[in-house]
């Protein structure tokens, strides 16, 4: 059964810039790999170390912020090239979702297919939770995709989130292959009653 998004409760890493594209959320050079394991450790490679290996100042390199599991954007996350490595990335580098302004579409849809929300704020909004943010990193953030609101210090805020990945998220119906694999004998349970001749087995 694919999880179920509905509250997602967790602290912040605030990261500040519009436009992000994704090359600079995943270097091409980390998108060899068969596989996406291990993508987390490349997130933000080259704003985050320099080229012999050592830490920048950046804040998912904060310590103030390790463990965190959602991550504060701006306007036109995700822009550029169409990689679904760059959410990838994010995911496994253990982010449950992100909350910004907007989202590049094909981040966004790339993102909901993998489970990871993108939940859109008012900028005035979204302004207000990063200064909470900076100023008490310990600060917990409730986003409920039920009630479609960001809950965070004493403030409700309403988010947004196109309807029918919302729906997906919450009923557990965002990847469509993995609920093909899950229909797997309800499917050969209606292929034995189509009327064509099949191959011997």
């Amino acid at each position: 059964m694919l999880e179920k998004f509905t509250l997602i409760r967790g602290r912040a890493v605030p990261l500040r810039g519009e436009d992000i594209d994704t090359d600079r959320i995943i270097p091409a050079r980390f998108m060899k790999a068969l596989t996406f394991e291990g993508l987390g450790q490349y997130l933000f490679y080259d704003e985050r170390f320099d080229e012999r290996g050592n830490p920048k100042p950046h804040p998912l390199n904060d310590p103030r912020y390790q463990g965190a599991s959602l991550l504060l954007v701006e306007s036109g996350f995700g822009s550029g090239s169409s990689r679904e490595h760059a959410p990838q990335a994010i995911k496994r580098a253990g982010f449950k979702a992100i909350i910004g302004e907007s989202f590049a579409e094909i981040f966004f849809g790339n993102a909901t297919a993998i489970g990871l929300p993108c939940v859109s704020l008012a900028k005035e909004d979204l302004e207000r939770l990063f200064q909470a943010v900076e100023k008490d990193p310990t600060l917990e953030i409730a986003v409920d995709l039920v009630a479609k609101e960001v809950r965070f210090a004493d403030q409700v805020v309403p988010l947004t989130l196109r309807e029918e990945a919302r729906e997906a998220l919450v009923e557990g119906l965002w990847d469509p292959i993995g609920e093909l694999l899950q229909a797997g004998e309800l499917l050969d349970a209606f292929d034995r009653k189509l009327p064509y001749p099949r191959r011997a087995e």
